[in-house]
């Protein structure tokens, strides 16, 4: 409880630091001024990106089904990647004053119905990613033995209260003692292990021997030949939606150079070492006997740490989780606010909105994305909490070419690219809807008929195997597929592009630069004033940058 109290002391007194001007602007709450040097942006990203998907999914995957290396192994594809693509993102964003992905997409293609299209998406996408936040809380709580839903309740206070107060500048604060946590809690699991007889090598063979003798197939040390496909499928799109969701570019555009995002991102990869070894700390809590609270294995690693911490360690242990949600689930709402505010309410409720309307706006905003999260909770079971990532990366990535692609050729036509969003979509949802959630001894009894997973499997195609595939990898072909199509038909057909109001510098200009200016200099994200640098282009004009 004192973690969340000084919480609560540290987000409102965020609004002090580093003073803006005009608090009332949404570059300002929602953005921290896009000013943030070499530390802050590193404790930021690094809060924002590891999340309490560290500290609950990863460690109940490990120890319930084994999945060793699965964060590993997309982190690893995901920061080379991001290392490009966010930094055309952050060029371009500041040349024309972006706040949201949407916005981008919204300039470069012409489409106000896109734009939203990818707003709503995003908004969707992130709901789970911040239930499994709250769910990380409640855990914490559970173990404690306090009574049920009081956790979400004082979760969503704290987070209400220094987000709607502080905006950005909140969870960039607190992440410096978020990351401080995570690093005592750590290297205390090392030393626990180190200090054990046979170390690691005792951990591992307790757990082959627990996976050897279950029933269910599918558990264990190594992959299975059936796992390969689900492993392969969910990683990469794991990995690629981690640059798509909007939180990560929220916490991107707050750099105040290329440099400075750049650095920050080059040295994250060495950060993903905490979440091998938290990993890990699931099999550790196999050779200690961890029986899940109720049934619950979101609480494994809290019970663990209750086992093997001393009790002052423990109370630390447990603030590191509380503090890792509460980062990023801070961030997530500011993006999922900016994105309604930006992309639905400038420019269908609203468009002559001001500055200080589109902050409060976005202040409510961000208090109805924790409720939303809420409901996530209380609509999809949550004791695989890492299947709630995977469910939002499975929509987030039909994103993908409008985003990620757009940052390089605008050669997709608008339509096309709405009709593969909506394809990718319904297709993503139809097939969650279509995965069972199996449980019992086996692994293989159907609990629930439907929304039970993220892996689609293969035998309802009529294949003899026990095969899975991530939905989010076959919704994202069925989206591609339909904009390859569909773009060469629609301009065979005449049907008109949009305009691209972007330019090739845009992509490359960086602090300095006579193009790069403030949000409150900037009409509506997409200048069209007098004299911008940046040129409108019809497609015959556009270029592949």
């Amino acid at each position: 409880m004192a973690t969340f109290v000084g919480i609560a002391v540290t987000g409102l007194l965020a609004a002090r630091w580093r003073p803006a001007q005009n608090v009332h602007t949404l570059e300002e709450w929602g953005l921290g001024g896009r000013a943030f040097g070499n530390w802050v942006t590193f404790f930021l990203l690094s809060g924002d990106v590891f999340t309490a998907y560290t500290f609950v999914a990863l460690p109940t995957l490990v120890f319930g089904l084994g999945g060793i290396g699965f964060g590993m192994t997309y982190f690893a594809i995901a920061f080379p990647m991001v290392f490009v693509l966010l930094a055309r993102f952050w060029s371009v964003s500041h040349v024309h004053g972006f706040v949201t992905p949407a916005e981008f997409v919204r300039a470069r293609f012409g489409s106000r119905s896109l734009a939203a299209g990818i707003a709503i998406t995003g908004i969707v996408a992130t709901m789970p990613y911040i239930a499994l936040q709250l769910v990380a809380i409640e855990a914490v709580f559970t173990v404690m033995g306090l009574p049920r839903g009081l956790p979400l309740t004082i979760a969503f206070a704290v987070l209400a209260l220094f987000t709607f107060v502080s905006g950005l500048r909140a969870p960039a604060l607190i992440s410096i003692v978020k990351d401080a946590l995570v690093v005592w809690t750590v290297l205390t699991v090392l030393l626990i292990v180190f200090t054990r007889d046979g170390g690691w090598a005792t951990v591992t063979k307790a757990a082959d021997t627990r996976f050897n003798a279950s029933p269910n197939p599918i558990d264990g040390l190594f992959l299975l030949p059936d796992n390969y496909l689900q492993y392969v499928t969910s990683a990469m799109g794991a990995a690629v939606a981690l640059f798509l969701y909007p939180h990560t570019l929220t916490a991107a555009l707050a750099a105040k150079n290329r440099s400075t995002l750049r650095r920050n991102l080059a040295v994250m990869p060495l950060y993903s070492l905490t979440l091998g070894i938290l990993a890990l700390a699931g099999l550790v809590a196999i050779l200690d006997g961890v029986r899940p609270l109720d049934g619950d294995g979101n609480t494994v690693l809290p019970l663990w740490f209750d086992k093997a911490f001393p009790d002052w360690a423990a109370a630390l242990a447990y603030s590191a989780i509380a503090v890792g949600a509460m980062v990023p689930a801070a961030i997530m709402s500011i993006a999922v606010a900016n994105l309604f505010t930006r992309d639905v309410y400038r420019v269908y409720i609203k468009p002559d909105a001001t500055p200080g309307q589109e902050t409060r706006v976005s202040r409510i905003v961000s208090l109805g994305a924790k409720i939303g999260a809420v409901l996530v909770i209380l609509l999809i079971d949550t004791q695989f909490a890492f299947d709630l990532q995977l469910i939002g990366g499975g929509f987030i990535l039909q994103t993908l070419p409008a985003v990620a692609f757009g940052l390089y050729t605008a050669w997709f036509h608008r339509y096309a690219l709405f009709a593969g969003l909506v394809a990718g979509l319904v297709t993503c949802l139809a097939l969650l809807y279509d995965v069972p959630q199996l449980g019992g001894p086996d692994g293989r009894t159907v609990v629930r008929e439907h929304f039970g997973g993220s892996a689609w499997p293969l035998s309802n195609l009529g294949i003899d195997t026990n095969a899975s595939v991530y939905v989010g990898f076959i919704a994202l072909a069925i989206n591609l597929i339909v904009i390859v199509v569909g773009t060469p038909l629609l301009r065979a057909l005449g049907v008109k592009d949009g305009t691209d109001k972007t330019d090739a510098r845009d992509y490359y200009a960086d602090e300095g630069d006579e193009r790069v200016r403030r949000l409150t200099d900037l009409l509506d994200g997409e200048s069209e004033s007098e004299g911008h640098p940046s040129g409108q282009h019809s497609w015959s004009g556009r270029a592949t940058y």
